[in-house]
């Protein structure tokens, strides 16, 4: 066997294992999704990159997540989950309240005011029906999501994942979460 033969085949005896580890992962593990849009501004911008789980818990409030094509978009969304089955969700002097409490939202640009999509079929308070979740957008004046009639109630069974990570551009890596108990 000469050196060279000798070198690829350690190479392909390292490298495969590797291959194989890293599309089991992703297959079963974790997803890549792109950002489509400025509706999670300041949090995700668009055409970044994240990683997101292969959807194995329940949501929780504050996660980020990426609904899958059921929707008047026909195109995947990313939204943050504000309330859960059985949450009632209402609005008040532009700030959200859940469950009768106004939830702290750090990840909103500093002024951001929330209402009710001004053709909303949905007369609130609402309450999130069991199986769903209600989602927003961080950037809550181009936001199409449950507060507009094309988006609604979320199916649990329609998110693909939670967002997990950063990965593009590279100067704004990282992991990121902003959840808040809802009592």
């Amino acid at each position: 066997m000469t050196r060279l033969t000798k070198f690829l085949y350690d190479v392909a005896e390292v490298a495969a294992p590797a291959v194989v580890i890293i599309a089991l992962l992703f297959t079963f593990a974790a997803r890549v999704a792109g950002v489509d849009g400025t509706s999670m501004l300041p949090t995700l911008e668009d055409r970044q990159q994240v990683i997101l789980t292969a959807g194995l818990r329940e949501p929780e409030h504050g996660d980020i997540v990426v609904i899958s094509q059921n929707n008047g978009h026909h195109k995947p969304l990313l939204k943050r989950v504000i309330g859960v089955a059985g949450d009632e969700i209402d609005f008040a002097d532009g700030l959200v309240l859940v469950n009768g409490a106004v939830i702290d939202e750090p990840y909103l640009a500093e002024g951001t005011m929330t209402y009710p999509a001004p053709a909303s079929a949905m007369a609130y308070p609402v309450r999130v029906p069991a199986g769903h979740v209600f989602v927003m957008g961080d950037n809550r004046g181009v936001s199409s999501d449950s507060r507009a009639s094309t988006v609604g109630f979320v199916r649990v069974d329609d998110i693909l994942g939670e967002v997990l990570f950063r990965t593009r551009p590279f100067i704004r890596t990282g992991p990121f979460r902003f959840t808040y108990q809802v009592k």
